[in-house]
């Protein structure tokens, strides 16, 4: 039994679950899909957890599995749309309906717009305030390139807020 090994995932779970869902919710617009992404992640690392020679780096490789589970997740919607499926219905949530405004709305409709890379790095960078090095080890790409496509993105979310306003 992994009796010592529980307790450290436990606390990852209830430290992180919910950061891990809000990030899910920017990269997916759907809160069921986040929450699916988030909980696959924390289970595959429960089936990793005995053989993670670096425990320092446990939040890095959800935040990668997150972003590589929402990807997979668009992946597969593309896919259903190529085949005529039905397109999945972006629900907001009543939590979200709530709490968000008018502002608020115009700006996520604003950040879905943006291309998925745009958006990952966005989320990554200015929702997790994870550095450029940071981001670039979970996307796998370079910090120039995520410098760069952080600069295209803000350009293109004040382009979209300004011809919204």
């Amino acid at each position: 039994m992994r009796a010592t090994a529980e307790p450290g995932l436990e606390d990852l779970y209830r430290e992180h679950a919910l950061g891990l869902v809000r990030f899910a919710l920017l990269l997916t617009g759907d809160r069921a899909t986040a929450e699916d992404v988030v909980q696959d992640a924390f289970l595959g690392l429960h089936r990793r957890w005995d053989d993670l020679r670096d425990r320092d780096r446990v939040l890095a490789y959800l935040r990668t599995a997150v972003v590589n589970g929402t990807r997979s997740r668009y992946r597969r919607h593309l896919v259903a749309r190529r085949l005529g499926s039905e397109p999945l219905a972006l629900v907001e949530s009543a939590e979200a309906s709530v709490l968000a405004g008018e502002d608020r709305r115009t700006l996520l409709a604003a950040v879905d717009a943006l291309p998925r890379r745009q958006r990952e790095v966005l989320a990554l960078k200015y929702f997790l305030d994870l550095s450029e090095q940071e981001v670039a080890s979970i996307l796998s790409i370079s910090r120039g390139a995520v410098a760069s496509t952080a600069s295209r993105a803000l350009t293109a979310l004040a382009r979209r807020l300004r011809e919204e306003s």
